[in-house]
């Protein structure tokens, strides 16, 4: 049962938002375990810096994972028949994420009603992680 009723929604509605954070440390060792991703850019500070970097950064598909999560948390996974994302930002340890959505257009396809949703990830300060889209079908 979805928390979110795709078939009343109108160009401009929001899905419930998800926000989560901050991001630690152990979320990426976990995340870099499970997923096989060891990159050291990832959970090494003194490699990240020598990188140039401030301090590790979160995997993107992490990031992009909990985005997903706001599509599952709001609609059954099987009604999510398109989801794709662009890369906009790093994001580092300690950082909040919000992971938003918003109905761009409804549409009839081959007698399937479906509903395109703009989705975003920031953080806490407003900086874009992610945007993307997702399709949402009312097939049963």
């Amino acid at each position: 049962m979805s928390v979110w009723d795709y078939s009343v929604a109108e160009i401009g509605d929001q899905l419930p938002p998800l926000t989560l954070g901050p991001i630690n440390k152990d979320d990426l060792e976990l995340y870099a375990n499970a997923s096989g991703d060891q990159n050291p850019i990832h959970t090494d500070q003194d490699f990240a810096k020598k990188s140039g970097l401030p301090d590790v950064i979160a995997h993107g598909m992490l990031i992009m994972s909990y985005l997903g999560r706001l599509l599952t948390n709001s609609v059954p996974q099987y009604q999510i028949k398109n989801f794709n994302v662009q890369f906009s930002n790093m994001t580092y340890v300690n950082q909040k994420i919000i992971c938003t959505g918003k109905v761009l257009e409804k549409n009839s396809i081959d007698g399937e009603e479906t509903v395109t949703v703009a989705l975003k990830v920031e953080d806490q300060q407003g900086e874009k992680k992610i945007i993307g889209k997702a399709i949402i079908s009312s097939d049963i």
